[in-house]
């Protein structure tokens, strides 16, 4: 296991992502190129993880597209066999568990179909097309990964099961992947996204969350997940390059029905939270440096809140990339490499790397601790250099109302909880 901040080779540690039963997934900073990447790194003395990476490897630089995730470096550094990576914001496993729009969902089924549809056009089957090997990058980007388990059709293929249990197609769980395979793990990928329910065996329709489904859908669109979702492989698409086909068809009619409407007079309108979003950001996003958004309600947040000040939810831009240079590998916010401690969440300490101490325009206050009297940024909870907790309430810049809880300033004309202490706000 790697700490923050220890390095290996040219790379810092900042946090570790995820960790599976073969390799650990780091978020790290290339010191050369000054970039944020992501490390994958085989478990030591795990030899079939090596082997497996290092076709993943070979299969991945095979695949250029913009929606397959591109591995930067592969290299053995100090005993280590590290895949260096793009770094996104989160996978699609999460992004799935929070509220999305039905115009964003279509987005994201369009960016994995092509991304699905470019690997069984190189004749590579993935085998193993789940939410949590879609990776998210900021602009609704999304991106395919994790080709471990590829498969390259030959005429004759030979192939284990591999594969992630809740979305494998039943020929596949007995050895024998196919391209239709991978359509029928793209279904049940689709079908949760649209749906935010995972359909069991054996899958007859209707299936778990057919309601939610069809009041957000076309029908030709629910039809297309059921005919990817057949037991029988010969009754789906022959491979993702017919199923994508099918979904640009059926997006080109819906495109061409909402014209018709707009021609009509039947446009669309801001709604009141949007509205109420764009006002906040003109008032306050300078004061609190609001850049990042909500993991739930998509919300404009800043990293040192903690929580959302529209819904309530806990670290809200959790995953976000920050402006700071490394990130605490508690709660994953921004720290400067400087700094003792995690000033927002009492965060343990870190790996010590350099003694100089850098200054900042964003310091505004003092460490109440008199041995200490270290800078301050705005609503740090704890000084980073001390670990005091901030006595001292903050203020907020252009608004006079504070919380009845903890006393530091909101923006009580649109706030529905306190960002500081998650205190209901009381408008009155």
């Amino acid at each position: 296991m790697l700490r923050a901040r220890q390095k290996i080779g040219k790379y810092r540690i900042l946090g570790r992502i995820s960790s599976g039963p073969l390799a650990d997934v780091y978020r790290a900073f290339d010191t050369i190129h000054k970039t944020r990447i992501a490390l994958k790194i085989p478990k030591s003395g795990n030899h079939t993880g090596e082997e497996e990476f290092l076709h993943e490897v070979q299969v991945a630089v095979k695949l250029k597209h913009p929606n397959i995730l591109s591995v930067i470096n592969a290299a053995y550094i100090d005993d280590h066999f590290v895949i260096a990576m793009e770094l996104g914001n989160e996978s699609l496993a999460e992004r799935v568990e929070r509220r999305i729009s039905t115009v964003r969902a279509m987005d994201l089924a369009g960016q994995a179909l092509a991304a699905l549809a470019h690997a069984h056009e190189r004749r590579i089957i993935h085998c193993d097309i789940k939410p949590e090997n879609f990776i998210l990058f900021p602009g609704n980007l999304l991106k395919l990964a994790d080709f471990g388990f590829a498969k390259v059709s030959l005429r004759t293929l030979k192939a284990s099961g591999s594969g992630t249990i809740d979305y494998i197609a039943p020929e596949q769980a007995m050895g024998r992947p196919k391209f239709q395979s991978d359509v029928f793990s793209m279904g049940l990928v689709l079908y949760r996204l649209f749906s935010g329910k995972l359909p069991e065996w054996p899958y007859s329709w209707p299936m778990v969350g057919h309601d939610r489904l069809a009041a957000r859908v076309r029908p030709e669109f629910a039809e297309m997940l059921r005919k990817a979702i057949q037991l029988d492989p010969a009754h789906r698409y022959r491979d993702a390059m017919l199923m994508q086909a099918e979904f640009e068809r059926l997006q080109s009619h819906a495109r061409r029905q909402k014209r018709a409407k707009a021609r009509n007079g039947k446009r669309g309108s801001s709604s009141w939270r949007q509205i109420q979003w764009r006002e906040f950001q003109r008032k306050y996003r300078k004061v609190l440096h609001t850049t990042h958004h909500c993991r739930r309600c998509e919300g404009p947040v800043a990293e040192s809140m903690q929580a959302c000040p529209w819904c309530g939810f806990d670290n809200p831009a959790r995953g976000s990339e920050s402006s700071l240079p490394s990130s605490c590998p508690r709660c994953e916010r921004g720290v400067k490499n400087d700094w003792n401690y995690c000033s927002w969440c009492y965060g343990p300490g870190f790996v010590e790397e350099t003694s100089r101490r850098y200054a900042d325009k964003r310091y505004k206050a003092r460490c109440s601790n008199k041995r200490c009297r270290g800078q301050l940024m705005p609503f740090m909870r704890y000084c980073p250099w001390c670990r005091t907790k901030v006595r001292r309430p903050w203020k907020l810049a252009g608004s006079r109302h504070t919380c009845k809880a903890c006393n530091w300033g909101i923006a009580r004309e649109f706030w529905n909880y306190c960002a500081w202490c998650r205190e209901p706000v009381r408008h009155e």
